[in-house]
């Protein structure tokens, strides 16, 4: 089974019993020495683990997954080393790395696609990557079976929306804020309309990020869309010294609404 495939069975699966959850770790944070045991029990309590490559200027990302990144970036934190934990890991969830262009670059389009799909990565997503732009990298992975995962926003002009999700792979990341992560995005009837746009057009599943903090916002959204990426407020549990599946598990079983049969 191929990234997209694998991304997809995974979130229709869960959307059966409740909304799909997303679980976004910033890599090699709170700490490099733990975080192998920290990504398989993550994977374990979540459908998909996202895991945030470090970067200098994390242009999409609001101040606490900014700051994780610093802390990742100062105790040597690297792609390289990322993929070979991810490796090591052997997760349950499938993973996909959430990178800016730049360190992939800087590898070589063609050495990380294949060290990625060596690793199990199953998807990439790229949030300074134009869609007009991506063609190289969705062909070097492509040749390796990592799908290249779209995102979209309540700005995306409709022709746009449409166009990314037909090429996105595995699933369509629906932005719910123009701004970056961190806020809160409460459940308003023009975000939950926005996403119900996204779905009509979407061929694979949705799972809406940015803002996703509780379990009332992922009962709202539950409706309205697959699934849900939580990072931010993950984030702010692990900085404290919280217990991060629990927190997930409050999310989906609080979050989740009944299926009819």
């Amino acid at each position: 089974m191929n990234g997209a495939a694998l991304l997809e069975h995974s979130i229709r699966a869960a959307a059966v019993r409740r909304p799909a959850l997303a679980a976004f770790l910033t890599g090699g944070f709170p700490e490099m020495d733990a975080f192998g045991s920290l990504l398989r029990r993550v994977a374990a309590a979540a459908d998909i683990v996202e895991i945030g490559i470090p970067f200098t200027d994390p242009m999409a990302d609001g101040v606490t997954i900014q700051e994780s990144s610093r802390k990742a970036l100062e105790s040597g934190v690297t792609l390289s080393w990322i993929l070979e934990t991810v490796e090591r890991a052997e997760c349950e969830a499938p993973i996909v790395l959430m990178s800016y262009l730049n360190p992939v670059i800087a590898m070589g389009l063609t050495t990380f696609a294949r060290r990625a799909a060596e690793a199990g990565v199953a998807g990439l997503i790229v949030p300074d990557l134009p869609l007009e732009e991506c063609e190289p990298i969705k062909s070097a992975l492509d040749d390796t079976g990592v799908a290249l995962v779209q995102l979209v926003t309540p700005v995306t002009p409709p022709r746009r929306l449409e166009r990314l999700c037909r090429l996105s792979q595995g699933f369509v990341y629906a932005v719910t804020v123009t701004g970056t992560t961190g806020g809160d995005v409460g459940h308003s009837v023009a975000m939950l309309d926005y996403l119900d746009r996204v779905c009509e057009v979407s061929p694979v599943p949705v799972l809406a990020g940015f803002g996703i903090r509780d379990a009332a916002q992922v009962r709202a959204v539950s409706t309205h869309a697959d699934g849900v990426i939580v990072g931010s407020a993950l984030i702010e549990v692990l900085e404290r010294g919280g217990d991060p599946i629990a927190f997930l598990r409050k999310l989906t079983d609080e979050g989740k609404v009944e299926v009819e049969t």
